[in-house]
């Protein structure tokens, strides 16, 4: 019998490796020996790898997005004389898109949404319609946590309203009807006045401060001037009261073209443009859209649990938004992963909550 082993075999199993770069990045966890701090623990996700990885460049591009300045750029020679001074220059930053779906605001996300918009930390807010109504009942009536697997039909007959883990009473919904109707009438007997309709961005800033609460997310956009655009208004709650209204007192008209105008035109005039956009469905595609209209985003995070082998916008790569003019070909961009109520906290405060 030979001793000698096989060279296919021993070719096959003990493929020699191309040398390493100098720099590649080896993969290491945290010492957790060591007595860590938060941001010590953030810092070393980006080494991790998986997940882990993609979030610790979120956070790296989520800084730069803070970081820049058009002082750090040189002066072009088709540059606007509002911006040739370099006091202008050092104060104008990068204009921050958010973008989030409705359960968020459902969920404890939207304490850390509201963070970010009462210091003034984004330019632009897009959501959807429960993403506008649930922040306002929530001021009017509380969510609870609840469990994935109650019995639909059994809520039902008790009046409780199940999103995921959480349920919310239905009379959260007829206070919130008690709230609006009124307001609603209001802002007719303005309309019929002026003559000026409504844009789903003006009501929205309108309920902001009709609400008055410190709590609610719209407030503060009231109060720190921030657009909040919903192109699916009507997509919820919302829409029912709305629906109920147009039969008690007609007339009312709610303006679309003016939001895709004032969101587009937001995103042309930005010097540098980031999105950070939570979930998928309208609130993705339609800040990436209006990116399209400055020839792409510089900076992109993306955090969602959506997969592309559907072909769904919700769950594509930022590279394919690249190759619609979305996201500008050498932009800093990443998809983490991942339930956003796991990772957008630690995201805010290794970014946004050190300030």
């Amino acid at each position: 019998m030979s001793t000698a082993v096989p060279a296919q075999a021993s070719a096959a199993v003990l493929q020699p490796s191309e040398p390493i770069s100098d720099s590649a990045i080896s993969v290491q966890g945290p010492d957790l020996e060591k007595n860590l701090s938060l941001q010590d623990l953030l810092k070393s996700y980006e080494r991790i790898g998986f997940q882990a990885s993609s979030l610790g460049r979120a956070i790296d591009i989520v800084n730069r997005m803070r970081k820049w300045r058009l002082s750090d750029e040189p002066i072009s020679v088709d540059e606007s004389e509002d911006y040739i001074f370099p006091e202008i220059r050092a104060q104008t930053r990068c204009d921050i898109f958010l973008g989030y779906t409705s359960n968020l605001i459902s969920s404890g996300l939207r304490e850390i949404i509201l963070y970010l918009v009462k210091h003034k930390h984004v330019a632009a807010i897009v959501t959807t319609a429960g993403g506008i109504e649930e922040d306002f009942i929530k001021c009017l009536g509380k969510t609870y946590l609840a469990d994935f697997n109650m019995d639909g039909a059994d809520l039902r007959s008790r009046g409780m309203n199940r999103i995921g883990n959480l349920v919310v009473p239905n009379d959260n919904y007829c206070k919130f009807e008690d709230w609006l109707l009124p307001i609603l009438d209001t802002m007719l007997a303005e309309q019929q006045a002026t003559g000026e309709v409504w844009s789903p961005s003006s009501f929205i800033r309108r309920l902001g401060k009709e609400i008055n609460n410190e709590e609610s997310i719209y407030y503060w956009a009231y109060k720190n001037d921030i657009p909040v655009f919903c192109p699916a208004l009507t997509d919820g709650s919302l829409g029912d009261m709305i629906y109920f209204h147009s039969f008690r007192n007609p007339g009312l008209i709610l303006d679309i073209v003016r939001d895709i105008r004032a969101l587009n035109e937001l995103s042309r005039k930005s010097k540098k443009a980031g999105m950070i956009i939570l979930g998928g469905g309208v609130c993705k595609h339609q800040i990436a859209n209006a990116m399209l209209i400055r020839n792409g985003a510089d900076y992109s995070v993306y955090i969602n649990t959506g997969q592309e082998f559907d072909g769904s916008d919700s769950g594509a790569r930022p590279d394919e938004a690249v190759s619609w003019g979305k996201i500008r070909a050498d932009a800093e961009s990443v998809k983490v992963f991942a339930d956003a109520t796991l990772v957008f906290p630690l995201l805010v405060a290794a970014t946004f909550a050190r300030d």
